[in-house]
C-alpha cells in the first residue's frame, strides 16, 4: 500500500515514521517551520497537524464551562478554553503555507480533520497522501463513511475503543468501498502508564486485519516504546514532536525532541535491518567459522602405523581439520605418519 509515490508500508520495509505537530507549532508558523525543518533533519518521512478550530472540536457547552483537560490548564483564570483553542488552531491558509515549506524541504505534510468541511480542504486543497482519523472519532460512524468515500488511504488510530469498535469501524470503511486501511495501536492516555501501552494489541491486530498495515501512535514517554513496535513489526510510527518539551502547550511534555526523534528513527533502522529473514543460516563468513569451531587433535605424539582409540583424542580451535562430528570415523584408523602431541588431524593423516 502506498502512501506516496516513493514510499511503500510493509512488514519488511522501514516504518513510515510520522511527526505529529498537532498543536505544538502554539499557533505560531514560525515555530512551525522549525518543527518541520527539525523533523526532516531526524528522519521523520512526514508531519501532520490537526485542522480544528473552535468551532469543530468542542460543542459551546465546552466553552461555557471552560474545563480544561490537560492538568497545566486546568485551574487557570488568565486564559479561556475557547482562548486558548483559537490561538493553537491552524487556519487552512497557514496549511497550505506549511504544505508548500514541506514540498520545499522535502516531507510529506498531512492534518487531522474534524469535520467534513476540514476533509474536503485536505483532500482538495492539501492534497494530502492520506486521511488520519483521530482515536476520537473511530465511532464517528457517518464521519468515517464520508471520509472513505475520498477513497483517499486512511489511517485510524485506536485509543478509547475497544476490539469491537475496531471493527465496527474497519467494516464501515470498506463498506464505502475503501480498502486502503492502516490501523494504529494508540493508548489516549498523554502519556500512558508503560503497563497500560499493551504493544502485544499490535500483534492482535495483525492477526485480526492482516491484509492491512498495523502501526503505532505513541504518547509515551522517551523513544524506547515506538522500537520495541517496531520490533512487533509496527508499519507506521506517529510519535507528537516539539522544539522543546518544556513549552507551554497541551502536547510538549508527552512529545519528542530532535534528539528522541533522530534516535527513534536510527534506531528503528538498527531494527529493521536486524529483524532480517525468517531463513535459518548463518551469516558468518567460512573463515571465521573455521576460526571459531573445533578440530580433532591428538592428544598424545603417536607414531606411524599407530592404530587410533578413542582417548587420543582432544577437541580444539581452528577448525581446520577434522570436525568432532568424525570421532567415529577416525577411531581404528591407523596413523599415516609420525605425529606430534596437539598435531590437528586431517584426512591425509588416516590410512
Amino acid at each position: 500500500m502506498k502512501l506516496t509515490n516513493t514510499f511503500t508500508l510493509g512488514k519488511d520495509k522501514m516504518p513510515y515514521i510520522i511527526a505529529e505537530l498537532g498543536s505544538n507549532h502554539n499557533g505560531d508558523m514560525d515555530i512551525a517551520k522549525k518543527l518541520i525543518v527539525q523533523a526532516k533533519e531526524s528522519g521523520a518521512h512526514c508531519v501532520k497537524f490537526q485542522s480544528w478550530s473552535k468551532d469543530s472540536i468542542f460543542a459551546r457547552k465546552k466553552y461555557e464551562d471552560n474545563f480544561f483537560i490537560a492538568d497545566d490548564y486546568r485551574d487557570r483564570d488568565d486564559v479561556t478554553l475557547e482562548e486558548i483553542v483559537e490561538e493553537y488552531s491552524i487556519s487552512e491558509v497557514e496549511l497550505l503555507e506549511m504544505k508548500k515549506f514541506c514540498d520545499d524541504v522535502g516531507l510529506d505534510c498531512s492534518s487531522t480533520p474534524f469535520n467534513r468541511a476540514e476533509a474536503d480542504f485536505l483532500v482538495e486543497k492539501l492534497e494530502s497522501p492520506f486521511i488520519k482519523v483521530a482515536s476520537m472519532d473511530l465511532n464517528n460512524l457517518p464521519f468515517l463513511e464520508y471520509l472513505a468515500k475520498k477513497n483517499k488511504p486512511m489511517i485510524i488510530s485506536t485509543g478509547l475503543s475497544e476490539l469491537s469498535e475496531i471493527d465496527e469501524a474497519v467494516r464501515t470503511i470498506e463498506n464505502c468501498g475503501n480498502d486502503q486501511i492502516i490501523i494504529l495501536h494508540c493508548v489516549s492516555n498523554y502519556p500512558p502508564d508503560d503497563k497500560d501501552v499493551n504493544l502485544r494489541n499490535i500483534n492482535t491486530l495483525q492477526s485480526c486485519y492482516p491484509q492491512y498495515p498495523i502501526g503505532f501512535s505513541d504518547h509515551t514517554i522517551g523513544y524506547q516504546i515506538p522500537l520495541a513496535a517496531v520490533a512487533l513489526g509496527a508499519s507506521l510510527i506517529e510519535k507528537h514532536f516539539t522544539l522543546d518539551k518544556t513549552m507551554e502547550g497541551w502536547d510538549h511534555k508527552v512529545s519528542a525532541d530532535r534528539v528522541d526523534l533522530k534516535n527513534m528513527v536510527d534506531g528503528t533502522k538498527r531494527i529493521i535491518d536486524a529483524m532480517g529473514t525468517y531463513r535459518v543460516s548463518a551469516p558468518e563468513s567460512d573463515e571465521k567459522k573455521q576460526e571459531f569451531r573445533r578440530s580433532i587433535v591428538v592428544n598424545k605424539a603417536v607414531s606411524a602405523g599407530y592404530i587410533f582409540k578413542r582417548e587420543d583424542f582432544d577437541f580444539k580451535r581452528p577448525g581446520t581439520g577434522i570436525q568432532p562430528k568424525y570421532l567415529d570415523f577416525v577411531v581404528g584408523r591407523k596413523a599415516a605418519k609420525d605425529m606430534p602431541f596437539d598435531h590437528i588431524l586431517n584426512k591425509e593423516d588416516l590410512v
